[in-house]
């Protein structure tokens, strides 16, 4: 982001104007891999389901690049509105790399050139000079209309032309400005910034000195970038669902086919849902009629594909176009309810084993369940052993359980109760484990009732078994809740018209639209 973080235009100008500042990316955006994950060719079956589109025809180079800049540019937006902790940060140069070494060649020589100028008998000014002026546009460009009197320090004490003319004459206190300067930085600057001005403070040498500021005025032009990127995020919320929709169809009459792999994600999700429908209701009676409505209403479905993405392969299978730009955030999402339920599951058969006795000692549940979480780190790593870990966690939780019972005047576990706790907790690595897939089916039904009540004041309450990891629980549901209903925010008008069509096809008059958030 070059551009001065102080100007607040209108909205498609504040997106635009961001979308520049790709090189300063927060590290946390979604990876390239995953954008490229967007087909761009080969012709699907559901043509026909797709809203809006424009026939298959040739597209040239151009056209492709700039629908792929197209695409960058909206996610860059999309990460600023739904990443609240986006920050812009200072390019990272590989160590090695050649370009990192020319930089440095070129500043050596910078600095070395000024240092030779200084030393010359008499000094010589030209570079220090020129270096003053750049610092007066930095400090000029951090304040505020209102900052008159500073506005005004700043242009009197760093006159250019003035400190020119001392120069000539013999009479210029380079050591004066410098510390100016330091004291209009600490003026300036964040607090956090306030240990690096300082020691600006404790450096006397000249060169070094002017070396330290420009490099402290830049975490400072981060600072007020990111400031500027908070301060208009409410603004861009209300418009960036309206300039995702814009740029996606773009993107949409260029590609015909790029809601091929969200018709079939909704399709799916919509043949769960009559199956399951199925299922719970009464059989027909005499007379043709059911026990109740077999209707699929939209925000339903919708609702039953978004909970699919927490179960999906991302492996072996293209993930929906519309959510591609947060696959990396389902996919966390993923791992997360994944290594909770291995911590739940853990945590019930060790209460269940230890019985009343230990559940509401002060600090034992949250002990054994930081326990299990450590030793569970990394465990989607291809190199993590689960066995091997649940085997290592049987062993701690039960000598954490022992000492507990003995503090609190109760008998320690036998070597046999201890033999049954650590085979129960070893069996959670089975995938057929019964109070496994209990818990998973508790927070799968958790994560459904709080998708559907996500609008109302009333949160739905945590099912019974997951109370030792009820906040964690509660903080992924919301976390995951935000995102879901953003995305609909965006392409609800998209799933709407795919689903009247899947819907149609089945025979289900739909009897609701899918939710506005």
């Amino acid at each position: 982001m070059s551009q001065n973080p102080d100007k607040v235009h209108s909205s498609e100008e504040e997106l635009s104007g961001l979308e520049d500042g790709q090189e300063q990316e927060n590290s946390d955006n979604p990876d390239q891999s995953v954008r490229k994950r967007i087909r761009q060719s080969a012709p699907g079956s559901h043509r026909d389901d797709t809203p809006k589109s424009s026939p298959a025809r040739p597209v040239s180079i151009e056209e492709l690049m700039e629908t792929a800049k197209g695409v960058t540019n909206m996610a860059l937006a999309h990460e600023i509105v739904v990443n609240g902790d986006f920050q812009i940060k200072p390019a990272e140069l590989p160590e090695h790399s050649l370009e990192k070494k020319v930089r440095d060649i070129v500043h050596k020589a910078f600095w070395d050139c000024l240092e030779a100028q200084l030393k010359e008998d008499p000094p010589t000014y030209d570079h220090a000079i020129k270096l003053l002026g750049e610092i007066k546009e930095n400090l000029l460009s951090f304040l505020l209309p209102g900052h008159t009197r500073l506005r005004n320090q700043i242009t009197e004490v760093l006159d250019l032309d003035l400190i020119k003319q001392e120069a000539e004459n013999g009479a210029l206190d380079i050591s004066k400005l410098v510390k100016f300067v330091i004291g209009m930085m600490g003026t300036l600057c964040a607090p956090a910034r306030d240990e690096e001005i300082k020691k600006l403070n404790d450096i006397h040498e000249i060169v070094p000195l002017f070396r330290a500021i420009f490099s402290v005025l830049d975490l400072m032009k981060m600072d007020m970038a990111n400031f500027a990127v908070s301060s208009i995020r409410p603004k861009l919320m209300q418009q960036s669902a309206e300039y995702e929709r814009k740029k996606f169809q773009e993107f949409l009459e260029k590609q015909p086919n790029s809601l091929d792999l969200v018709t079939k994600w909704l399709q799916e999700a919509a043949d769960d849902l009559a199956k399951l429908r199925h299922e719970m209701l009464p059989p027909p009676s005499a007379d043709g009629a059911t026990g109740g409505a077999s209707t699929l209403c939209f925000t339903a479905v919708q609702n039953q594909a978004y909970l699919k993405l927490l179960k999906w392969d991302h492996v072996n299978r293209p993930f929906p176009e519309t959510v591609l730009m947060d696959q990396t955030r389902f996919l966390e999402i993923q791992l997360e309810l994944e290594q909770l339920l291995l911590v739940g599951t853990v945590l019930l058969v060790t209460f269940s084993a230890a019985g009343p006795a230990l559940i509401d000692v002060p600090g034992f549940a949250e002990k054994i369940k930081t326990i299990v979480k450590v030793l569970l780190m990394g465990m989607h790593l291809p190199s993590f052993n689960l066995k091997e870990s649940l085997a290592t966690i049987g062993e701690k939780v039960c000598a954490e359980v022992n000492s507990c019972l003995s503090q609190h005047g109760f008998t320690p576990f036998s070597a046999e109760r201890e033999a049954v706790l650590k085979g129960q907790i070893r069996a959670v690595a089975s995938v057929d484990n019964p109070i496994c897939r209990l818990i998973d089916s508790r927070i799968q039904k958790f994560l459904e009732n709080y998708l559907a009540s996500s609008h109302q004041k009333t949160l739905p309450a945590v099912p019974g078994g997951l109370g030792p990891i009820q906040r964690e629980l509660e903080e992924v549901a919301a976390k995951y809740v935000r995102l879901v209903n953003y995305n609909k925010m965006v392409f609800s008008p998209y799933y709407d018209a795919v689903l009247g069509k899947i819907l149609t096809k089945e025979e289900c008059q739909p009897v609701g639209k899918s939710e506005e958030p």
